[in-house]
């Protein structure tokens, strides 16, 4: 039943942008306009233009679905006409300001919600929101914006998307847009610049949609792509002893391997039965303490294993977690020697040779 309900939804495209002005709206209407051209039933369900003459311009005559007019405390407002998108059912439905909260009396409280309804009913939604509408977002931008935002839209939400697009302009191209007046009107542009519209506030907003629309990125390739075509993301696996300065060398020059390709790290160590808490030397025991301070002080993740094979213990470890590299100690003495006749290097030669997994030995 599941898998029915889903092949019966329809698709979720979401356009995110690190603040208002980066042409979300804009876009929308592009696509709708492109998608009508090429035979899609596209219909207008909600769109915000802010009367912005080049946006106001592109909705032109795309078709578009009357809004349901409400009276709300002796004014006549307007809201999206979910129950008349239900009934023309089109195949692809615009709904911008996907964060709005709906006034009294609407079936749901928020837009979202609605999009969701029209999903299930298997209408392709199109909608757009800022990054700061984002509710896992939310604190960070509005400490970087300096402006509390109540309208929110869960994470959940995104997750649900097909698509997540991010809408992104340059610090400087956007402050250009807001000074020719494409963004407010031209009476409204000193406050803005002097608040909001600053170059740390934007490039800051700016980080945290890249990252955002990055992640979603991410999520879909988990999902999606399979592991045997999927470019493998590097992660570095760091095998230490109880060897205080070799394990001190190993664990900084892995921190700085992750570093270099912003990747994630693990450090492993196996405590085999002549290393357990009664044979081990205490300064060996605060040694081995001092080094996994070390590896939380860096950001690294701490593991340990009680295992008699360690090589074999590594290797689980490494598969279990998609390691891409593992990285060990230099011996003191004929490297050669050292690989063919240890056990560990050895096992784990044997283990890797058919896998994408590198061994890297470092001095």
């Amino acid at each position: 039943m599941d898998l029915i309900q889903k092949s019966k939804r329809g698709k979720f495209k979401i356009y995110i942008g690190m603040s208002a002005g980066v042409g979300k709206t804009y876009r929308m209407l592009q696509e709708a306009a492109a998608l009508i051209s090429n035979g899609i039933d596209v219909k207008i369900g909600y769109i915000e233009t802010h009367n912005r003459v080049e946006t106001h311009a592109l909705l032109g005559n795309l078709p578009q679905i009357p809004r349901r007019k409400i009276f709300y405390k002796g004014k006549e407002l307007e809201e999206m006409d979910v129950q008349a998108i239900l009934n023309i059912h089109p195949e692809v439905v615009i709904v911008d300001e996907l964060a709005h909260t709906n006034m009294e009396g609407s079936k749901n409280e928020k837009r979202w919600q609605d999009v969701v309804d029209l999903l299930d009913s298997g209408i392709n939604v199109i909608s757009a929101l800022n990054i700061q509408h984002i509710e896992s977002l939310n604190e960070e931008a509005e400490r970087i914006s300096g402006i509390k935002i109540n309208e929110r839209v869960p994470d959940s939400v995104l997750q649900m998307a097909d698509e997540v697009v991010n809408i992104d302009l340059t610090a400087d191209e956007l402050i250009q847009r807001l000074k020719a007046g494409k963004i407010y009107d031209k009476s409204k542009v000193e406050l803005a610049l002097g608040n909001f519209f600053k170059e740390d506030k934007i490039l800051q907003l700016r980080e945290l949609a890249l990252k955002e629309v990055a992640h979603q990125l991410e999520r879909k390739i988990d999902l999606q792509v399979p592991k045997d075509i999927k470019l493998r993301a590097e992660k570095f696996l760091a095998c230490i002893s109880s060897n205080d300065a070799a394990a001190k060398v190993v664990i900084r020059k892995t921190a700085r391997l992750a570093s270099y390709y912003r990747s994630k790290w693990i450090v492993v160590y196996v405590q085999t039965s002549k290393e357990n808490s009664d044979n081990i030397k205490l300064n060996k025991q605060r040694f081995l303490m001092n080094n996994f301070k070390l590896v939380t002080k860096l950001g690294g993740e701490l593991v340990k294993i009680k295992e008699e094979d360690v090589g074999t213990a590594i290797y689980n470890l490494a598969v279990e977690r998609e390691v891409s590299t593992i990285c060990m100690g230099k011996p003191r003495y004929n490297i050669w020697k050292f690989i063919f006749r240890t056990s560990v290097f050895g096992k784990l030669l044997k283990l890797t040779t058919n896998t994408d997994i590198d061994l890297v030995i470092l001095s």
